[in-house]
């Protein structure tokens, strides 16, 4: 019985080439529609992370500040001053810190053969490198030993190679920085830069170099990454450690200053979410235009066979072999045209490419760009998402067809 059923679906799709055809299209451009948007949504939530993955995700950024809260016997308007005291601090009572290095910068003049200009420096200790996510694409970066030794070594940003060295091979030659002779050992890969950012312009050397250039009895910042996902945890123990040891209300935020990536990046997730969630919801709409017009057709066909189903339920045929056949015929056209949905979006996702994003304000930045990557996952919901409108618009006409009155069915012309 399964059998002939199907067999008479088959046939009536067969007999309607043209209407099923059709049919089969709306259904194709309603799922091509939601696996493109499903598509676009991860990309983007990628691309996002990309970005933040430039320059480090989970890590933290403390820097001094002034008081603005009385706490004990300090007054409000205290500056508060960081020294290495505060990096040991922090590393023996934030046990989650996996890296930490204090950080001293300035501007300085530095020159090459007849080349001079003005660029940022910056001193780091060794695990500056993991920290701020610093690639190395020629050289190395500087270690344990040359902080111990206070060796006179720079690891340069690819735009400064560029300025100070052009074409030249940089690795083993010297730059002068405020006077001071310092051996180029490393060049870093180019970071995303947006306009006149001049993250690719840093010149890196040894913190406890640092101290020749200038008094690094006080520090500018200290850097710092975590093991764990729980962010706002790490900063509070932080602020805690530093308040104790500073003599400030941990409420003050004036009094330090903390930047948290992972803030930013849980933020840029919920949208990305948001995001996903809305696209889902317009493509199933698309998708449901598509599931009216197979409802409407399922409807002419209920319509133009009723003598048909009558004869059906004269031979026996029950209700739910003709809610059946009618529903099989309906799916079929579903997924079908699902079928050629599909690989309608995986050919418009490889012709597309990369849609720019990130690389239209910023250098260097295709990785931030995005790019229409059909996932398992996607697949998954975008047929969860089609087969619930097939069967939605499938059923309706199933059950008028199931219902019909075998004596008013045969008599229909």
């Amino acid at each position: 019985m399964v059998r002939d059923l199907l067999g008479q679906a088959s046939q009536a799709m067969r007999h309607n080439r043209r209407r099923t055809a059709l049919t089969m299209l709306g259904m194709a451009w309603g799922i091509a529609t939601v696996v493109l948007l499903l598509a676009y949504g991860a990309g983007f939530g990628r691309a996002v992370r990309n970005i933040f993955s430039n320059f480090g995700m989970q890590i933290m950024g403390v820097f001094p500040g002034r008081t603005s809260l009385q706490a004990g016997g300090s007054k409000a308007g205290t500056e508060v001053r960081f020294t290495l005291d505060d990096v040991d601090r922090i590393s023996t009572f934030v046990p989650l810190v996996r890296h930490i290095s204090p950080e001293a910068s300035l501007q300085a003049n530095v020159q090459h053969e007849n080349r001079s200009f003005e660029m940022p420096v910056d001193g780091l200790n060794s695990h500056g490198q993991s920290i701020r996510a610093l690639k190395v694409a020629d050289g190395r970066f500087y270690n344990l030993g040359d902080e111990m030794q206070r060796a006179r070594v720079a690891v340069i940003g690819s735009e400064a190679k560029e300025k100070l060295f052009s074409g030249q091979y940089a690795i083993g030659d010297s730059v002068r920085v405020n006077g001071l002779s310092f051996q180029v050992i490393g060049v870093l890969q180019p970071k995303m830069q947006e306009g006149d950012d001049n993250i690719n312009r840093v010149i890196y050397v040894p913190f406890s170099t640092m101290s020749d250039l200038k008094d690094t009895r006080y520090l500018d910042g200290i850097w710092m990454d975590y093991e764990s996902m729980q962010y706002e945890k790490i900063e509070g123990e932080v602020r805690d450690t530093l308040a104790a040891l500073h003599g400030f209300q941990p409420s003050d935020r004036r009094a330090i200053f903390i930047f948290n990536a992972m803030k930013q990046v849980n933020t840029f997730e919920i949208i990305t979410l948001g995001l996903q969630v809305l696209l889902a919801f317009i493509g199933t709409l698309t998708l449901g235009i598509g599931g009216i017009g197979l409802m409407n057709i399922m409807l002419v066909s209920v319509t133009q066979r009723t003598r048909e189903i009558g004869i059906e339920k004269a031979l026996g045929a029950r209700r739910r072999d003709i809610l059946f056949q009618f529903l099989a015929e309906a799916m079929a056209i579903t997924f079908l045209g699902g079928l050629l949905g599909i690989a309608l979006a995986y050919l418009i996702s490889w012709g597309a490419g990369s849609l720019t994003l990130y690389s239209a304000v910023a250098k260097n930045a295709d990785a931030g760009d995005i790019r229409l990557i059909i996932s398992p996952t996607n697949l998954m919901v975008s047929t969860g998402i089609l087969t619930l409108v097939g069967i939605v618009s499938g059923m309706l006409p199933a059950i008028r067809a199931a219902r019909l009155d075998p004596i008013e069915a045969l008599r229909y012309e």
